[in-house]
């Protein structure tokens, strides 16, 4: 059954993405299995993607958990980073050779497509709009608050983002739920998945937020293993559940590479066949073309093409587009070719000449 990998910056809701399209599919019947970094690791670190050898070992434990329950009759959904091109396209030839689709889910923070990190509680000078941090709130300890506890601030000069400047700014003191604008939600501490039963408390540090914000490699509709491509902003926006069972259950599986496909059947008198046919319409190209005068088309026994003539040729030029022929045409041996090879050659050296 298909792969559903889900890419993104930290807080941008990957693991509440994955846990409803999780319960959808799971209320279908459908067998689903969700591989995480606390799956891997055993428990949330984000301190993993600051050193790159933990990091790489922990995709190499990701790409082999997949690979253990990627199959044709369960779903696997991949809730990670999974911000590198380089690793979502070994996932996509996972998926391609165990024949299942995949799509890719790309969840993107309000305001994230247009710079990094968003800065804690920056306040605009316009005075109506409020910047919800994606980071969670720290007391003045460095300890995160908890989701709805009211924070005094006091009178700070503070950076905000306005018609493409930065303005220092300094605001006036804020009493608890006394903002002046509409109630928004709170910036965001952990995500939790829609049932309650899972919390994910990772701290990103302001550093590795930025870190991981220069490397993130944005999905690409355009390359196939970022294909289909689903993106979502903010968690407001509705999960495409039709489009998504439509991608998984009813488009075709990534067609497997040549390279790695058995060879067709042949008989084994398919390549004395071949040499044989190919020597005889040299030979009647060859006594058909001493009578011939430019602009006349050759009737070659054995075959119900033509060829048009043009200018004399030489034995060793159509030597030389006979090889090229029997090399291709012995990468694809069939057999229901037999009676026409004669004609594909010809027209072989029809467009070859011409």
């Amino acid at each position: 059954m298909p792969l559903v990998v889900f890419c993104g910056l930290p807080y941008s809701g990957k693991s509440r993405r994955a846990e409803e399209l999780r319960g959808a599919l799971a209320a279908e019947g459908r067998a689903v299995y969700v591989v995480d970094d606390a799956l891997v690791l055993g428990t949330e670190d984000a301190t993993v993607y600051g050193d790159s050898a933990r990091e790489k070992a922990l995709r190499g434990a990701l790409r082999a958990a997949v690979e253990r329950r990627l199959s044709r009759h369960d779903v696997v959904i991949l809730d990670s980073l999974d911000y590198i091109k380089g690793f979502r396209y070994e996932l996509y030839c996972l998926a391609r050779a165990a024949r299942t689709p995949l799509c890719l889910v790309y969840c993107v923070r309000p305001g994230g497509l247009s710079g990094g990190p968003r800065v804690a509680d920056a306040v605009d000078h316009r005075g109506l709009n409020l910047s919800v941090s994606w980071r969670p709130r720290t007391e003045e300890r460095g300890r995160p608050l908890a989701v709805g506890t009211p924070v005094l601030r006091e009178p700070q000069a503070v950076d905000s983002v306005a018609s493409g400047r930065t303005q220092a700014v300094v605001p006036k003191e804020l009493e608890p739920e006394e903002t002046g604008v509409p109630d928004l939600p709170a910036p965001v501490t952990s995500e939790f998945d829609t049932c309650g039963k899972r919390m994910v408390s990772t701290f990103y540090s302001p550093e590795l937020m930025e870190a991981l914000t220069l490397r993130f490699e944005a999905p690409d509709s355009r390359n196939r293993w970022d294909r289909p491509l689903f993106t979502l902003v903010g968690l407001e926006e509705p999960l495409p559940l039709a489009e998504i069972r439509a991608a998984l259950f009813e488009n075709q599986a990534p067609p497997p590479h040549q390279s790695t496909q058995s060879q067709p059947l042949a008989s084994g008198s398919f390549l004395h066949q071949l040499d044989q046919v190919t020597s005889q319409v040299l030979a009647g190209l060859m006594e058909a073309q001493k009578r011939a005068v430019p602009g006349d088309l050759l009737k070659l026994p054995g075959t119900t093409e033509h060829l048009q003539f043009t200018r004399p040729l030489t034995m060793a030029e159509l030597s030389r587009l006979r090889r090229q022929f029997i090399s291709y045409t012995k990468m694809h041996p069939n057999n229901e070719n037999l009676p026409q090879l004669a004609n594909m050659f010809l027209q072989y050296l029809s467009q070859s000449l011409h």
